[in-house]
Order: C-alpha cells, then structure tokens, then sequence
C-alpha cells in the first residue's frame, strides 16, 4: 500500500514536468506540516483534474498563489488592504494558466506592490483552500491558494495598485497575534516567527 503522503508517481509521469514539481512540494509539505497533511494531499489530487485547475474558468476551484511578503530584517509583511475584499491580506492573484506558482507568487507581488529587488524563497510556505462569494456575475467558487514566503530587499518603497485601498508595513508580531486578520494569514505570520530562521 502507497504512503498517501507521498505522490503517485507511476500518474506523475504522464503530466507535465512544471506539474510534477508541484506535485512533489505537496508531498514534501505535507511532511513538513503535518496538520495540512491532509490539504496537501487534496492539493495534489487536484493538479490530475480533467478540468484545468490553473484556470480561473475551472468554476469548482482553481489554484491561486500569494505571497507573505518579509521585509529585509525579517520582523515585517507588507500587506494590501484588498479593494474586492475590504480586507487586509497578503498579495497574490490567479494563475491563469501559469504552471509554476512560486513565479506567480513574485509576480502578483511585483504588480500589487510596486516593490523591487524581491525574491522568492524556495518551497511552499503555507496552503489555504477559502471560498470566493459571487461578485460582477461570476459565481462563487474556491480558492486553492499556494502561499510562498517573498523576501523584499533594501528598498521597501511600494505603489499603490488598482487592486487596493492602500498598502502598510505590519509588524509580524501584530498580525500573529492580531485578532481582525484572516485566520490563515496569521497562521503564515507565526509560522514565521516560529521558525529558526526567522
């Protein structure tokens, strides 16, 4: 009997190598965090969809990336205050069609935040699968959000984007502890805090 903590690698090898590395960082996640285990494992199942699940018109749920976006001194996240939402949140968007998420993760952070000089650091960071209600005519439907850890670098200036109310620095400490945040994001926050590394 196959560990259901590892891929199907006998099914990983008809899909496409981008994928297969996504499939494998699931696995390795789920090692890494135990108690999202079992989301890890409903995250890899998801990437052998008939339907493509990088695509936003997959209405059953699709895969987004986001970003805890750390400053240089590791004790900050720049958050955006979400314009659909109204909610303060980390970065992040859909993958429309892009296969590698940790990129999607860089890339939503560049455009929501006007930030230079960043990088991604490798591995998953956190997973989260939320509901999006109905907005505009498109029906509600969830998100499968891969979050990776962004690392800012000595300039810390942001930009205001259209998808946002506004942008602030956040000592970590304060969202991990911060009642009024999203439950996942302060998740990510003591995570961080929480790690050697950190």
């Amino acid at each position: 009997m196959s560990n259901p903590s590892t891929p199907d690698f006998e099914r990983l090898s008809v899909l496409p190598t981008a994928v297969q590395t996504l499939a494998r960082a699931f696995a390795d996640f789920g090692v890494l965090q135990p108690a999202q285990q079992a989301l890890a494992r409903e995250f890899g199942d998801l990437l052998g969809d008939a339907e493509d699940p990088f695509e936003r018109a997959r209405l059953a749920g699709h895969f987004t990336a986001s970003a805890l976006v750390v400053s240089g001194d590791g004790t900050r996240t720049l958050l955006t205050h979400h314009r659909k939402l109204g909610m303060w949140l980390q970065p992040g968007g859909h993958a429309d069609g892009d296969r590698d998420l940790a990129r999607v993760a860089l890339r939503e952070t560049e455009e929501e935040t006007g930030l230079v000089g960043v990088t991604v650091q490798p591995g998953i960071f956190d997973l989260d699968r939320h509901w999006i209600p109905e907005h505009k005519g498109v029906p509600g439907h969830w998100h499968y959000d891969v979050r990776y850890v962004v690392r800012a670098g000595s300039d810390e200036t942001f930009a205001v984007s259209e998808e946002s109310h506004a942008l602030a620095w956040v000592p970590l400490r304060d969202v991990a502890d911060g009642e009024a945040y999203d439950a996942s994001l302060r998740r990510m926050a003591r995570r961080w805090l929480d790690a050697p590394a950190a």
